[in-house]
């Protein structure tokens, strides 16, 4: 346990002494933002248009602002994420080896599982500062919403972020982890994720046994659930356990790093 917690002060000491943590978090939150408030006016245009609609014919307006509002946006925030999480993990072992650090972590008496665990962690932290300051966003409608937020969904909506981003994390970090050039491991990352959320769109409402498996293996398809307030103890399931196997890959690189050092 002190080697996970040395390897991840580490980290987020070196996070925030870069500038990349400053400038991948603010521009989160200014899309985010962007974004929060667009589908907010649009979606309380429609909700006007609907009771004019209602009180010119007679029906009642049904509409669910809130509950729109927060499966959408978070469904935005899942989105960006597999443009962002690139940047945030490129450089988590390829500067380490591309300045030698690597060797030196390899010479400690901190295990190999140690330093993963401790990066991932750190990584993992990262994540979630940068998720946090969105929350206000729910906090600021909440005061002013009618009927009350569903805040059930909203942190059902949070942990399936958080549970995606580990994914996307992990993977990253093993790929991070093949590398020496952060731009080579940034770009594969990307293509990557950039290929899993085309795959997400193709198949949508496949009915074949291939579109099956492609669709339970989309990382955004198992997310759906939790954007609606239901937590799937499949997709957990999914969710951590190719985190588990993404970290394991991660570990047999670093692994063979020491075996080509003996």
């Amino acid at each position: 346990m002190k080697g996970i917690l040395a390897i991840y002060r580490r980290e987020m000491q070196s996070y925030f002494a870069s500038p990349i943590a400053y400038v991948v978090i603010g521009f989160f939150l200014v899309i985010t933002g962007y974004f929060f408030a667009n589908i907010l006016g649009i979606l309380m245009e429609r909700s006007m248009m609907a009771q004019m609609q209602a009180q010119r014919f007679g029906a009642p307006p049904d509409m669910d602002v809130v509950g729109l509002l927060i499966r959408n946006f978070v469904g935005v925030i899942a989105t960006v994420l597999l443009f962002l999480v690139p940047v945030l993990t490129m450089g988590v072992y390829s500067e380490e080896r591309k300045r030698g650090t690597m060797e030196m972590l390899m010479t400690s008496p901190i295990t190999e599982w140690q330093i993963v665990l401790g990066k991932y962690f750190a990584s993992l932290s990262l994540f979630c500062v940068m998720l946090a300051p969105t929350v206000l966003y729910h906090i600021i409608i909440a005061r002013y919403s009618e009927p009350a937020l569903p805040w059930r969904i909203v942190g059902t909506g949070y942990l399936g972020i958080f549970l995606m981003g580990g994914v996307l994390l992990a993977i990253g970090s093993f790929i991070s982890s093949l590398t020496e050039s952060q731009i080579v491991a940034s770009f594969v990352t990307f293509a990557l994720f950039l290929i899993l959320w085309v795959l997400d769109f193709g198949v949508r409402g496949a009915t074949t046994p291939t579109g099956e498996v492609l669709k339970y293996l989309s990382i955004l398809q198992h997310y759906d659930s939790f954007a609606q307030g239901v937590i799937d103890t499949t997709s957990v399931v999914f969710y951590l356990s190719t985190s588990i196997f993404a970290l394991f890959l991660t570990l047999r690189t670093i692994e063979s790093m020491r075996w080509r050092r003996a």
